[in-house]
């Protein structure tokens, strides 16, 4: 297994990520056409938060769980998602983006899952193997991207969560967001990334902008001031947020952070490419 998302399952940037996610769902069916969705770095589906690895770091602890306890008044139906998977009323089980988007979707949406990682890629077969309208693919995350897209619904979102282990991910990154924004420019994305050193966000957003990216809103959750060098915190960009996203976020942000860093935390929500 490719350990990074279950070592970190639950934490705070679990929580910013999957919550925004269910938020676009909700606002995308507001509309009774079908919606197409592409996760391309799917990880297994759902993780075991008392299991091995989720057990070595236990950050669930600092993310998910005071979520659920406090049940900020924004995050309520994320809440509701996330304990639809714990009926025992015990919090065992932390649903990732292809949990939450498959146990959304309607009739007539579809969703495509991405991941690399072979015995993840086989564990999430398993998984979805009795979930309509869900397929899962074994390849590279930009490289669906561009087998993908545009797709046949014409409405849709792609989110993207890569691990920033090598070197070149921010560039990677940036050019596949380009093309694939050229391939289909109506579509929405939700792209995640870590704060530590901000340089190359900075950059993210410059070569996006500079590859005629538009329509990008920057959501920005902090647990401590960033330091260029321990994780402070996680972002998203979004590109085409779907209608009352903006508000929904201005609502969810300060609540997040009263409940995860009430001290020394901090929020962020801004449109790129304006004053």
């Amino acid at each position: 297994m490719n350990y990074r998302h279950a070592y970190h399952a639950g934490n705070h940037g679990d929580v910013l990520k999957h919550a925004v996610l269910a938020a676009s769902i909700e606002r995308l069916h507001e509309k009774p056409t079908p919606v197409f969705m592409l996760d391309t770095h799917a990880g297994i589906g759902t993780y075991d938060l008392s299991g091995v690895e989720a057990g070595k770091t236990e950050e669930w602890r600092q993310g998910i769980g005071p979520v659920l306890a406090a049940r900020p008044p924004a995050l309520s139906a994320y809440c509701t998602h996330v304990e639809s998977f714990n009926r025992s009323g015990e919090l065992t089980c932390y649903p990732g983006s292809p949990a939450i988007a498959a146990a959304m979707m309607r009739a007539g949406d579809r969703l495509v899952l991405s991941e690399l990682h072979p015995d993840d890629a086989e564990t999430l077969r398993h998984w979805a193997y009795d979930k309509s309208g869900v397929a899962v693919h074994q390849r590279d995350a930009y490289e669906s991207i561009k087998a993908f897209l545009p797709p046949r619904e014409g409405r849709g979102l792609v989110i993207v969560d890569p691990p920033y282990e090598v070197t070149d991910e921010y560039d990677r990154l940036a050019k596949a967001i380009v093309a694939g924004h050229r391939r289909w420019p109506g579509g929405r994305w939700m792209i995640w990334h870590p704060v530590k050193d901000r340089a190359p966000v900075w950059r993210l957003m410059d070569a996006l902008m500079a590859g005629g990216v538009e329509k990008m809103l920057a959501a920005e959750l902090l647990i401590r001031p960033a330091d260029g060098v321990s994780l402070a915190g996680s972002g998203l960009i979004l590109v085409n947020p779907p209608f009352g996203l903006e508000n929904w976020l201005a609502e969810a942000l300060p609540q997040l952070q009263a409940v995860l860093a009430p001290q020394h935390g901090s929020h962020a929500l801004r449109w790129l490419g304006t004053s």
